[in-house]
């Protein structure tokens, strides 16, 4: 039999029309000092309609790269729509990355167009500067906004190309299977690998997390995404956001605790989203300073929630943190720590630690080193694999086979899943410690430190050690003017992991490197401490002191130790 259904295209448009149609008088709200702009859907619709005309009169066609350099604004939202509207495919570039990454990628994706923030021309300038093979495929730089624009080559001016069109563009019909956007990896481990979004997976992304078994978006709400529009799509909001009216405030960029508290307070924010250190720098403020009274939820992701932030924010602030699982290849929302139903009040917390439940649609399993599967039982550990139909299944330009098994994105991380479907990651495969034949989850280790009062920050490397193969390093930032000593650190972890996962080696820093989305960065801290630059204290002394104890026995293999987890 078949169907009779309407073959209705999903695409990019689609959201956009039913956006700037629905909800005309939903706001675009922008942080900028000493207040904000606003525009309504229906005005920014016209100008997203404008911004495609002028694109098209400069050249661009179908498939063709338009890159974005900018912060979270109005006039990202509407590359958003303008440029993937058009059939030209949106690629964000991450403004932290270096001059060389940014070229790598730019020549990569032969990006044709750049849509740039003025305020970003210091850090845009040096990648454009001279003519460097890998940007021959560039044509045009657009530039908006307020800035010193000395360093950049001959631009378009953003607000004279919309003035020289008319509203009304006539959209093409675009196939849903086509790309609408790409971002790149951070590549921590090897060169930046494209992930390109087409504008089903887009469309179906954003209808998973606007639903009721996620973040139940819906225009009543004030969506703040802190998590940058260069990442991820800003994990999905700037889509899902518009699709249900909800009004959309972008903090540009003004991300610093004290001025994101203030917009939280100002503009009355139901539902936020950012990674770990945000949120933590915002606890870290006076408490009279801050009002979060009007946040329903915030998503936490981007790096392992520390089950005592979502707590923090439970006790001081009476809002609920959910925390959220994904990575760019997966659009990137995955899963989310919802507790089940029927649990009681004293096992929700459990849940709420975990990386959640995959949303409808996506599908997760554990597989050994030899790609069996195991079982979903809480217990058997192995790389996380998931499909689903906003997970990648190949890399732009890069068929990178060892990432992909039958159809399964092989995501790095290393967990288990418990029968409810509940996902654990115990650690990056890259990152875990394996000591006498076992593995010490670090992730589990740091959030472990990072419930001490005197440790901001917790990072844990794995170390050679002439025994027992590798053992923890712990690499501790303190809260200023603060300090702790090693002995305290293993008194307070001897209560929360086994004994033979407890460190012997220590070092104390002022901050812990991070990434450019804002993840802890272990390859430099491996690269320090295999290089001697930092300082490591053993037993309180000094490396070379003392030699370190022998740890605890670990357990046989088969049987790894674990922290209480749900059941």
């Amino acid at each position: 039999m078949r169907s009779t259904m309407m073959d209705f295209p999903l695409t990019v448009r689609q959201i956009f029309e039913h956006g700037r149609t629905l909800y005309a008088d939903s706001m675009v709200v922008t942080s900028q000092a000493g207040g904000a702009r606003r525009i309504e859907f229906g005005a920014l619709a016209e100008r997203a309609e404008k911004l495609a005309a002028g694109l098209r009169r400069l050249g661009v066609g179908p498939g063709d790269r338009v890159a974005t350099f900018a912060w979270n604004n109005q006039e990202h939202q509407e590359a958003y729509f303008a440029v993937p509207g058009m059939g030209a495919v949106l690629h964000t570039l991450n403004i932290r990355l270096s001059v060389e990454q940014l070229r790598y990628i730019i020549g990569h994706a032969e990006d044709s167009v750049i849509i740039a923030d003025a305020s970003l021309a210091p850090v845009l300038g040096p990648v454009l500067a001279g003519e460097p093979e890998e940007l021959k495929t560039v044509q045009h730089l657009i530039v908006f906004g307020a800035g010193d624009r000395s360093g950049l080559p001959p631009h378009i001016d953003y607000e004279e190309l919309l003035a020289a069109e008319r509203s009304g563009y006539p959209w093409p019909d675009v196939a849903e299977t086509s790309a609408a956007a790409m971002c790149y990896t951070s590549g921590t481990t090897d060169r930046p690998k494209g992930v390109v979004y087409s504008h089903r997976s887009t469309f179906l992304h954003s209808l998973g997390v606007c639903s009721g078994e996620a973040l139940g978006l819906s225009q009543h709400d004030r969506l703040l995404p802190v998590v940058p529009m260069f990442h991820g799509n800003a994990w999905g909001m700037p889509y899902a956001g518009w699709l249900v009216g909800a009004d959309l405030l972008l903090p540009d960029r003004f991300v610093q605790a004290g001025l994101l508290a203030r917009f939280i307070a100002t503009e009355r924010a139901t539902l936020a989203t950012a990674v770990p250190t945000v949120w933590h720098d915002i606890l870290g403020l006076d408490p009279g300073s801050v009002d979060l009274s009007s946040l329903r939820m915030i998503m936490c992701g981007g790096a392992a929630v520390p089950r005592s932030l979502i707590e923090a924010y439970e006790q001081r602030f009476g809002v609920r943190m959910v925390q959220g699982w994904g990575l760019t290849e997966t659009s990137p929302v995955a899963s989310l720590a919802f507790p089940p139903k029927n649990v009681p009040a004293e096992r929700a917390m459990d849940y709420r630690a975990t990386a959640g439940r995959p949303l409808g649609g996506v599908e997760a399993r554990v597989v050994d080193d030899a790609g069996q599967v195991l079982p979903s039982d809480g217990h058997a550990t192995g790389e996380i694999e998931v499909r689903g139909p906003w997970v990648t299944g190949a890399y732009y330009r890069d068929p990178a086979p060892d990432k992909f098994r039958d159809g399964w994105l092989r995501t790095g991380d290393v967990g288990r899943i418990d029968p409810r479907g509940y996902i654990t990651i115990s650690d990056r495969a890259k990152d875990v410690v394996k000591s006498g034949g076992e593995w010490i989850s670090t992730l589990e280790l740091e959030s472990a430190l990072i419930s001490h009062p005197a440790v901001r920050e917790a990072a844990v490397i794995a170390t050679p050690d002439e025994r027992w193969g590798e053992r923890p390093l712990a690499c501790i930032a303190c809260p200023p003017g603060q300090s702790v000593r090693p002995e305290e650190l293993r008194a307070h972890l001897s209560g929360l992991v086994v004994k033979w996962w407890l460190p012997e080696r220590w070092a104390f820093v002022d901050e812990v490197p991070r990434t450019s989305v804002g993840k802890y960065d272990k390859k430099l801290l491996r690269a320090r401490d295999a290089e001697g630059s930092l300082e490591v204290v053993v037993n309180g002394e000094t490396a070379g002191q003392a030699a370190a104890p022998r740890p605890e026995e670990p357990q046989p293999a088969g049987e790894p130790p674990r922290p209480a987890t749900p059941s």
